[in-house]
């Protein structure tokens, strides 16, 4: 080849690829262990979502003792959620809780259940929540019953009374402000607790208390249609023209308060009641008895006497039998009255209850009664009062036939209700006869008399002065050493005498000689007796010795000579 040519050159790496088409790029290996860990990963997080519960919603007034992040979600003590964000609501009234269950707990979560902050508390009923001291406060779940999910719950400040689907009856209350009870009170039956007041809610366009109370079962079965609730305040004390009656509740109602039941003696108990039945709350037990007594006839007493101490709710009876009741005292007071009455009359309302003689309300004739009343008018029936008590003064009024004044009545109307015909009860004599005794003694002169009672009183201080000195003389003569010593020289003296007398026993020496000294002298006595019954008999005996014979001469001496 010769030097101007140029030899052919080998193809280069670069030409040889583009002159032939190259093999397809293979994927390192190393390339795997991040996809690996991507899928991982993505499992994982898909895990995480699909194997958590459902996140919750929960309102409450307050956050006290809640932490987010650290306060529970318990049932029965087993934890199935944890509170994960605290916050205030938008309207800055309430406090919002985010909380997220345990997936366990999704079925827990309907329209029914019930949740509740546990903490130490300190009320009637004592102590409870003491656990929570030390680990903080949780937040209580009670399941419901509904097959219908939620959400969105209320947290309640007190446990629910009965848990969901609990057996028993729940009903509804109404009262007045005056006679409100709060949730959790005691509803009782003669003295044992059957239910509690579960909610306590005030109506503000009618006035009146709404209370929902629940009785548990069996007791359930004790609420009838006919019966009456009525508040109980521990000690009723009631002071009338009956006197006083004090009764006494359970502890629980005596310590906070409480509702009680049950049916009037004199009406039948019916039917049990129904669920979320109605029923009126009376303030105390002979309020609801009145309340039984629902049909009445209304009569006015126009009272010409004086009606203090007769007062709202005094019984109206007749032999006492009690038939009605005193409404109002007084009743419409600046009616105008009839021009035949004499004096000022006091108008009084009573209703007549015929359903306190056991009379069924559906079969009661109240026009049939109402003629009835008319007749015994006729016939002298009439009403006054009288003193149920003489402690307390208080007033009845008292129903009457008086035969003399039979076909005397004249009916009256006083503001659109018959009048009830009255008789002078007598007590306006009775205070003017006192009155009277009152001025008498006011007229005695009290001065004499009261200078002789302390004349009297002087002598009588004078009589006291002396019966202190004798005391003290007394005193003063058993206190001596001597008069102490008399007790015992008594006994020594007895004792000597004691020792006498034994010494002048039968069987004594000189006993028997004394005996025998006797004898002597019975002998002696005996012997005597015929001289003294000589010389009784003739005195002359004593100087002669026979009187016989003639009385002898006395004769003169003879002279004799002297030397």
């Amino acid at each position: 080849m010769s030097e101007g040519e140029s030899s052919p050159q080998p193809p280069s790496q670069e030409d040889t690829h583009r002159a032939s088409p190259s093999p397809q790029k293979r994927v390192s290996p190393v390339w795997i262990v991040p996809f690996v860990a991507l899928v991982i990963g993505a499992w994982l997080v898909y895990d995480n979502y699909s194997s958590r519960g459902p996140e919750i919603t929960l309102h409450l007034p307050s956050a006290e003792g809640i932490e987010a992040g650290k306060t529970l979600i318990k049932t029965r003590n087993v934890e199935v959620g944890r509170v994960n964000e605290v916050r205030l609501s938008d309207d800055l009234s309430e406090v919002e809780i985010s909380a997220r269950m345990e997936p366990e707990a999704t079925p827990m979560l309907v329209e029914d259940s019930h949740f509740w902050v546990v903490k130490p508390r300190i009320d009637r009923e004592g102590i409870s929540g003491l656990g929570t001291v030390l680990s903080g406060a949780y937040i209580q779940l009670e399941p419901g019953q509904s097959e219908i999910e939620e959400r969105d719950f209320a947290v309640n400040d007190q446990p629910p009374v009965a848990p969901p689907g609990a057996e028993g009856l729940r009903l509804n209350l109404i009262s007045q402000i005056g006679n409100s009870l709060g949730v959790g009170d005691t509803v009782t039956f003669q003295g044992v607790n059957v239910g509690r007041v579960e909610e306590a809610n005030f109506d503000v366009d009618t006035q009146t208390m709404h209370h929902k109370v629940f009785i548990e079962s069996p007791y359930d079965s004790l609420v009838t249609e006919n019966t009456r609730f009525w508040t109980a305040s521990g000690v009723d004390i009631q002071l009338g023209s009956e006197g006083f009656r004090v009764k006494v509740e359970s502890i629980n109602a005596l310590l906070g308060g409480g509702v009680t039941f049950g049916v009037p003696e004199d009406i039948p108990a019916g039917a049990e009641a129904e669920e979320n039945a109605t029923f009126e709350l009376y303030a105390d037990e002979e309020s609801a008895r009145q309340g039984t007594f629902n049909r009445y006839l209304e009569y006015v007493l126009m009272i010409e006497d004086t009606v203090r101490g007769l007062s709202r709710g005094a019984p109206v009876e007749f032999r006492g039998v009690r038939l009605g009741t005193v409404a109002a005292v007084p009743w419409n007071f600046g009616t105008p009255q009839a021009d035949t009455r004499e004096k000022l009359a006091i108008p009084v309302l009573i209703r007549i209850e015929p359903q306190r003689l056991g009379l069924d309300a559906n079969a009661l004739d109240l026009r049939e009664w109402r003629d009835r009343f008319d007749r015994l008018f006729d016939e002298g029936l009439r009403a006054n009062l009288k003193s149920g008590s003489l402690l307390t003064g208080a007033l009845f009024v008292d129903l009457k036939i008086d035969s003399e004044l039979e076909g005397e009545y004249n009916p009256e109307i006083f503001a659109d209700r018959p009048v009830f015909p009255t008789a002078s009860s007598g007590l306006a004599q009775i205070q003017n006869q006192i009155t009277a005794l009152l001025d008498k003694l006011n007229k005695l002169e009290v001065e004499p008399i009261l200078t002789g009672l302390d004349r009297n009183l002087q002598v009588a201080e004078g009589m006291l002065e002396q019966a202190r000195q004798l005391v003290e003389s007394m005193n003063t003569l058993l206190d001596n050493p001597e008069t102490r010593g008399l007790p015992q020289n008594l006994n020594q003296t007895l004792e000597e005498l004691r020792h006498t007398l034994e010494g002048l026993g039968p069987n004594s020496a000189a006993y028997q000689d004394l005996t025998r000294t006797l004898d002597e002298v019975e002998t002696l006595v005996r012997d005597l007796q015929p001289a003294a019954q000589k010389i009784s008999n003739d005195p002359r005996s004593l100087l002669f010795e026979s009187i016989d014979g003639a009385d002898p001469i006395p004769r003169a001496p003879e002279a004799r000579s002297t030397p």
